[in-house]
């Protein structure tokens, strides 16, 4: 039960609170839980969840994205730090629908990713995707050839506010906010798509790909 916001914070809350605050990086409750001396993780998702509540009415809020705990400014609130305004750089239409794909079937291959968009994929198109945080590389594909497979990152959870990848849209969703045109297809098809539909030559061609991405 999480403690009322104006009842005084104990001892164990003001030090995740600090180490929160100092921290480079979001950390996840085993990296808290270490850092202060070997908690029990089940003391420190307690502290987290009095601290979350503690800071909701705040100028900051405590967030979780993929299992990491970090700081970050109200959502209300983000355009008091803004000095200047954001260029907007919307992505290509290659691109949104990679992301897609990548986002609601990883990891995937590029075999698989052009599989479903009956297109072939680029470097360039990944690689827009890789340099913005969003994309990474998530190990190969154990079929012939080995092919690379790529997933998302925390990065991209946090810049589209999600907690995790089942905070995703569905079909619906997406078609009610007006977020499917132009890509509505090739949308429907990533969420209807299966990995195994993809057969061992596909994999094979996604390797050879991937030795000119790699070069």
């Amino acid at each position: 039960m999480n403690a009322p916001p104006d009842e005084e914070p104990g001892t164990l809350e003001r030090a995740v609170e600090a180490t929160l605050f100092a921290a480079e990086e979001p950390l996840s409750i085993d990296a808290l839980a270490s850092h202060l001396g070997g908690l029990a993780p089940g003391d420190v998702r307690a502290a987290l969840g009095q601290l979350e509540a503690r800071y909701r009415t705040r100028g900051v809020h405590l967030v979780d994205r993929a299992g990491r705990w970090h700081f970050e400014t109200a959502p209300d609130l983000a355009h008091l730090l803004r000095r200047e305004k954001e260029q907007v750089r919307r992505l290509s239409r290659a691109a949104t629908e990679v992301l897609a794909i990548i986002a609601y079937h990883e990891p995937v291959s590029r075999a698989e990713i052009e599989s479903i968009r009956g297109v072939q994929t680029s470097a360039g198109t990944l690689d827009v995707l890789m340099e913005a945080g969003w994309v990474r590389p998530a190990g190969r594909r154990e079929v012939p050839g080995r092919p690379v497979v790529y997933a998302t990152t925390p990065v991209f959870l946090d810049h589209f506010g999600l907690a995790s990848r089942r905070d995703l849209p569905g079909i619906d969703e997406l078609r009610a906010a007006g977020l499917l045109d132009p890509v509505d297809e090739a949308m429907e098809a990533a969420l209807r798509f299966e990995p195994d539909e993809i057969d061992e030559a596909d994999a094979a061609s996604d390797d050879a790909d991937d030795e000119n991405l790699a070069d």
